[in-house]
């Protein structure tokens, strides 16, 4: 009987970074305590989001903690997302997660600048990084919802479309419920500048997302 080889990939670099995930969260709550606390109930109730909203938000531990918290594990969401849709064909290779890693922090880094930048120009940055602090604390909240999914998706079944349904569902509701409180929150702003707002919303915020959609689509 012939020997039968099997490829067998290893995962060990992905459960790095969940652990690396797992380890910021901890330091956050240990080091954040009492906004660690708020900021769990972060879609049920906004203290968070009006109680922290100071001078440093966008450059505080926490804050900064939790972004780093995000942007890893929807890294890692992306990709798996790109392996289960490209079923057969799917590359765990860690430098396909780093090129995808590259394409996020690039992403968010622009569009920082650019919201800081209109916020230079438009002479209100005090509105425009509220409003990214607002935005990115309930973006950083659904970074738990993406490592649930990614855990699933490393040690149960990499391929689960129904994890991928009911996590990007729940990611998206939560990042609803969060533009629903900015706008409500500041809503003469937003109609002062609806045409740029509108703008903002279709080349940073919907683009991005056909352009996945369409990616997996093809």
């Amino acid at each position: 009987m012939d020997p039968i080889y099997r490829s067998v990939t290893s995962l060990d670099w992905i459960t790095a970074i969940i652990l690396l995930s797992l380890l910021i969260l901890v330091i956050a709550k240990r080091l954040f305590s009492i906004r660690f606390t708020n900021f769990v109930i972060l879609p049920f109730n906004s203290k968070y989001v009006f109680l922290y909203n100071k001078k440093d938000r966008l450059n505080h531990g926490f804050h900064l903690f939790l972004t780093v918290f995000q942007l890893l594990n929807l890294s890692l969401y992306l990709f798996w997302i790109v392996n289960i849709f490209n079923g057969p064909d799917r590359d765990l290779s860690p430098l396909s997660f780093l090129m995808i890693l590259g394409l996020v922090l690039i992403f968010f880094l622009t569009k920082i600048i650019l919201q800081l930048g209109n916020a230079v120009v438009f002479d209100n940055f005090r509105i425009i990084s509220e409003f990214i602090f607002k935005k990115v604390s309930y973006l950083n909240y659904s970074g738990g919802v993406m490592l649930i999914a990614n855990v699933i998706f490393t040690y149960i079944d990499p391929g689960a479309l129904t994890v991928f349904y009911i996590s990007f569902v729940l990611i998206l509701l939560i990042n609803i419920v969060g533009w629903v409180n900015i706008i409500k929150s500041r809503q003469k702003f937003i109609l002062s500048y609806f045409f740029y707002f509108i703008l903002y919303l279709c080349a940073l915020e919907i683009s991005p997302l056909v352009i996945i959609a369409h990616y997996l689509n093809a």
